[in-house]
């Protein structure tokens, strides 16, 4: 249709256009039936063999943050930045 036919059946809420996705799927050179898990640790039977040139190893992901530090500060410890914070404050 013509633009301007388009737009007067959109504006009359007689057309509705609507995109549609397709994708086509096809198995690559790496595709296996099975799951493969890959290795996580270097053992030392690993390297006296020579087993681990042929293992797939996770990537090491170094952008991880960690876990974040866990606990409490001693009592009087808290006691002591108080008064400390008390006297910087007086000056």
């Amino acid at each position: 249709l013509p633009e301007r036919e388009r737009a007067e059946l959109k504006r009359r809420k007689l057309l509705l256009e609507v995109t549609s996705k397709s994708y086509w799927i096809r198995k690559g050179s790496a595709f296996s039936t099975a799951v493969a898990r890959p290795e996580t640790e270097l053992t030392p039977e690993m390297i006296a063999t020579g087993s681990w040139r042929q293992l797939p190893f996770k990537p090491y992901n170094f952008s991880s943050l960690g876990l974040p530090p866990c606990g409490h500060l001693h009592p009087l410890l808290k006691v002591r930045s108080e008064l400390r914070q008390i006297f910087l404050e007086m000056g």
